[in-house]
């Protein structure tokens, strides 16, 4: 019986999370600074939509602040009783800020509601704010799509925050355009409404994927029938069980399986040719194949997974 452990992460992987290290700082720092502007000029205008725009930048600061912490908590060294180290915190913090997003949306439109039925003077000057707010939130964006958030759960969940955020600061220079004109104060709850469908949507993408990672499910990318299959064609490979695939954290799928071999060919080397399709194929990189004679049971093997 021979079990192969297969583990790479190369230059680019720490080049791109020092790269998603220094988005995060620079971001959090503007989106923080601000915040306490628009907080103060909801107040001053009256105005919900520059109100619930602040209320997420609170949440985008906090949010980036979590995803810098959890990229910082990641670099831990692995324990002997985290054998992983803490590199999963970061999709910890994703589901964290994707039920922030959430709670913010139910409480705009809570807000929204109260404001239906008896609209509020709302100060149209409120537009200037928001204008600005748009600018830095432009800016922030577009720093962190400098990072990897195509990949990477907990940098996509902090963009999330601030395109909701950007999009809020839309609603107010529209609801504030539409109230220096028509002086419509009723555009300022219904801006908001629209804006938290937008981040009611976001919150449940980022919440509902965070979560799929957390309970060891199948990355999006990989089919497990066609894993199978690719293992299935190594010459001198009859049978594949006990196969997992599953992620640690962003940008980290891992699997493990069983294969049973027949037992006139060599088994490094089938040992190394599934490593390699796994990696070529499945960008598996972190992979752990146990080889095993014709003449193993399956039966322990198959009941661990009932």
């Amino acid at each position: 019986m021979r079990m192969g452990h297969e583990h790479t992460h190369g230059h680019d992987h720490q080049h791109g999370h020092n790269a998603n290290k220094k988005a995060l700082l620079l971001s959090f720092i503007l989106i923080a600074t601000f915040m306490v502007v628009e907080v103060i000029g909801g107040i001053l205008t009256n105005s919900l939509a520059l109100l619930s725009d602040a209320g997420h930048m609170l949440s985008d600061a906090t949010a980036l602040g979590l995803s810098l912490f959890a990229f910082k908590f990641g670099e831990r060294a692995a324990t002997s009783t985290k054998t992983y180290g803490y590199k999963r915190f970061e999709i910890l913090a994703a589901f964290i800020n994707g039920i922030t997003l959430l709670a913010i949306s139910i409480y705009i439109f809570w807000e929204a509601y109260s404001r239906f039925l008896e609209p509020p003077n709302v100060d149209g000057s409120m537009m200037i704010i928001a204008i600005i707010g748009l600018l830095i939130n432009i800016l922030v964006a577009w720093i962190l799509m400098r990072g990897d958030t195509e990949d990477n759960l907990n940098m996509r969940s902090a963009l999330l925050h601030v395109f909701g955020d950007l999009l809020g600061s839309v609603g107010a220079i529209i609801a504030g355009v539409l109230i220096l004109l028509f002086n419509w104060n009723i555009a300022d709850p219904i801006a908001s409404v629209i804006v938290a469908c937008l981040i009611l949507f976001s919150g449940w993408r980022v919440t509902k994927d965070s979560f799929h990672v957390l309970m060891e499910g199948i990355p999006n990318q990989i089919d497990v029938a066609e894993v199978e299959e690719c293992l299935m064609s190594i010459d001198g490979v009859k049978n594949v069980h006990d196969l997992h695939v599953w992620t640690i954290t962003s940008d980290f799928p891992a699997l493990s399986c069983h294969l049973k071999v027949e037992q006139n060919h060599n088994r490094d080397d089938i040992l190394q040719v599934s490593s390699k399709l796994l990696l070529e194929n499945f960008k598996l990189k972190h992979t752990t194949i146990q080889i095993e004679g014709e003449g193993t049971t399956l039966q322990d093997h198959e009941d661990c997974c009932n």
